[in-house]
């Protein structure tokens, strides 16, 4: 494993990366902690502002191009920006069971899932984690 690769490329890919990488290890945390602690909701404010700097950084990323310089993963971007608010506002109104919900999904799709797919050969993490 070398960060080396990601090293090599442009300022906003580096600051995706390592936002989102902060955001998985922050993640797993809350996943497993006691929930509804002063602890608990600092990390999650944290975690909620890593989320929207993954998702705000990746509209400045065009390397996958679909439809002119976008992707169906600014699909996904758009909809971290509008549903991590939501699920900050659902818990700030005792909404327990929604923002669960919207926080896992989170974590699931646009961490884990997402984050499975720059593993692919070809992306700059897959040389990160098993080399050129």
């Amino acid at each position: 494993m070398s960060f080396a690769p990601l090293f090599a490329t442009a300022p906003v890919i580096q600051l995706h990366a390592f936002a989102a990488i902060a955001a998985l290890l922050l993640g797993i945390g809350q996943l497993v902690a006691l929930k509804g602690t002063r602890a608990h909701r600092f990390a999650g404010w944290i975690w909620a502002g890593l989320m929207l700097v993954v998702a705000v950084s990746s509209l400045w990323i065009h390397e996958l191009r679909v439809w002119g310089p976008w992707s169906p993963i600014h699909l996904l971007s758009l909809l971290v920006i509008v549903s991590v608010p939501a699920a900050v506002f659902a818990a700030r109104r005792h909404q327990v069971a929604r923002h669960r919900r919207a926080m896992i999904q989170l974590f699931f799709f646009a961490l884990v899932l997402a984050g499975a797919f720059t593993l692919l050969p070809g992306r700059v993490m897959h040389a990160v984690v098993f080399g050129s």
